[in-house]
């Protein structure tokens, strides 16, 4: 079952390198500590899942790229073809109009519209590339202006145009400390945008990745770079080719066993539902063992209800709306977003 990768803005550019170049160099290692035959057909799997087929021998992203301007665009397609591993194959960039600014409400309401047909036809040619196709990966950062509103607009369009295949965001969320202003305001219009077309949001917090550099990794001057790494890692373990299992490891103690404790749950919902195990005897990533966890909990209610709140708090004394009516973005538009989101939290409470 083959997926189609878009990645959208800077942020989604760059991390979608990164997961890419990471899957690509798991996949063509011959250690694997499992069979050979294990390893072809674990192999064979990722690349029909992610890349099409090879030119001239090298396996093409089954990927389009969008972003404002050139420039980080170019540099994606010149590190991928530099690996000499795989490269890139449809990619879309479209000049940003001069004056707009790095603006949510200009990608939503005018640079999206106005390029959609280009976009979508591109990932219509993606789409009939694949022999099984599946569903939607789509990278973007929450908070980011122009793109994160492009984002949006795209998946709302792959909602109506796929309405039957999977769209799975993946977010990144915003340091708390601030990179953009209006960075609340953007990212509860992009929450509330993608709550309505996307079928699941993956999301990442910069702070915790951050932590994870500086604690784990022991790195003294932390980059983007450092962060789209660890970030890509967590991602090509989630998306690794596996089958559904038991919970059977072969440890002493069973690490897994907590998980099927009741009160981890719903009362709706029985931990036998609740839980699935998927694994696979390859290794990822010459780890020995790993594993990754992908739950939908409460644990964003605090950070979600925190970024409501400071975007309720601008709103109210309407610092910066001007910036989103001169584009299309009405009052009425935040109180819907505000509207929605506190609906989630409140549903999220009251699991």
């Amino acid at each position: 079952m083959s997926i189609v990768t878009v990645q959208l803005g800077q942020c989604g550019n760059q991390i979608g390198f990164e997961v890419f170049d990471a899957l690509l160099r798991d996949s063509q290692s011959s250690h694997g500590l499992c069979c050979k035959r294990e390893n072809e057909a674990y192999q064979a799997s990722c690349k029909e899942r992610f890349f099409s087929e090879e030119e001239n021998g090298v396996p093409v992203a089954r990927a389009v790229l969008v972003d404002m301007e050139p420039k980080v665009i170019n540099q994606t397609l010149s590190k991928a073809a530099q690996s000499g591993r795989w490269k890139y194959g449809q990619h879309a960039c479209f000049c940003q109009k001069q004056g707009s600014g790095n603006n949510w409400a200009y990608g939503y309401s005018v640079h999206g519209p106005r390029h959609e047909e280009s976009i979508m036809n591109l990932i219509r040619k993606e789409v009939e590339k694949c022999d099984s196709f599946s569903g939607f990966f789509i990278i973007m950062s929450m908070a980011g202006g122009t793109g994160s509103g492009i984002g949006a607009f795209v998946t709302q369009n792959l909602q109506d145009q796929y309405s039957n295949s999977l769209k799975m965001n993946q977010i990144i969320w915003p340091y708390g400390t601030g990179e953009v202003i209006v960075q609340n305001y953007n990212s509860i219009l992009t929450l509330s945008h993608l709550y309505r077309s996307s079928d699941a949001l993956l999301v990442h917090e910069n702070d915790a990745v951050h932590k994870i550099c500086a604690k784990l990794m022991n790195i003294k001057q932390i980059s983007f770079s450092d962060i789209n790494q660890v970030l890509a890692h967590q991602l090509g373990s989630v998306f690794q080719p596996t089958y559904s299992a038991e919970s059977s490891f072969h440890y002493r103690r069973n690490p897994l066993e907590g998980f099927k404790d009741p009160a981890l749950y719903t009362s709706w919902l029985e931990p036998v539902n609740a839980f699935n195990v998927w694994k696979t005897q390859r290794a990822f990533s010459k780890y020995e063992k790993s594993a990754v966890l992908v739950s939908n909990s409460q644990f964003l209610v605090k950070p979600l209800d925190m970024i409501v709140g400071k975007a309720w708090n601008m709103f109210a004394s309407k610092a910066y709306i001007h910036q989103y009516t001169k584009f299309g973005i009405e009052e009425e538009d935040f109180l819907d977003s505000f509207t929605s989101l506190e609906q989630v939290v409140a549903s999220y409470c009251n699991l």
